[in-house]
């Protein structure tokens, strides 16, 4: 897969949001969504989708709410398959001395006036520690309304050789049906 294969620079459209909509200084469910643009070298793209999360051994599998974007990790929670092995993907942010990033669509445009924000994105090894694969750097924000936001899904969007699990896999597609529906019905 060329993306994790080979040093390149790829287009990658990035979504933060917030699980449960909770006013922006409370802790919430964060969301980190990323489309990766020709990834495995064709048209399609590849998404990802990691929630925040801890860094620990098993932290790293469960949900955990923060108030800032930049508070913490995000993780893929369930394992993908990469290369034939399966590993739980995560995107550790780059804190460079910014405010507090709530998440919501006010706090990220100010936040990304004052510089990229940057996560490195890992996969976790055979002994648990995690590999750095590549480096997302966000830096300006698309003026999409609700209405307007991506379709993120995992499983229509996905690589030969980086795959996610098949874990829980058919209540995971109904969940993104659910959010897509509710997101077009709001």
């Amino acid at each position: 897969m060329p993306w994790l294969d080979a040093p390149g620079r790829y287009t990658a459209m990035v979504r933060l949001s917030r699980a449960a909509g909770l006013p922006r200084r409370l802790p919430d469910g964060l969301g980190l969504a990323v489309r990766v643009q020709h990834a495995d070298g064709t048209d399609r793209p590849l998404d990802l989708l990691l929630t925040s999360s801890g860094r620990g051994r098993f932290t790293r599998h469960l949900p955990m709410p923060r108030a800032d974007a930049l508070g913490g990790p995000y993780s893929s929670l369930l394992p993908y398959r990469v290369s034939g092995r399966h590993c739980i993907l995560t995107a550790f942010p780059r804190r460079s001395g910014q405010a507090p990033v709530h998440g919501d669509p006010v706090s990220l445009t100010r936040a990304l006036a004052a510089g990229p924000l940057m996560f490195d994105l890992c996969a976790e090894t055979s002994d648990r520690s995690w590999r750095a694969f590549a480096v997302l750097t966000v830096r300006t924000p698309l003026p999409l309304r609700q209405h307007e936001s991506l379709d993120f899904d995992i499983y229509t969007y996905s690589a030969p050789g980086f795959t996610p699990g098949g874990a829980l896999a058919s209540t995971r597609r109904a969940a993104y049906r659910g959010s897509r529906s509710g997101r077009k019905d709001g």
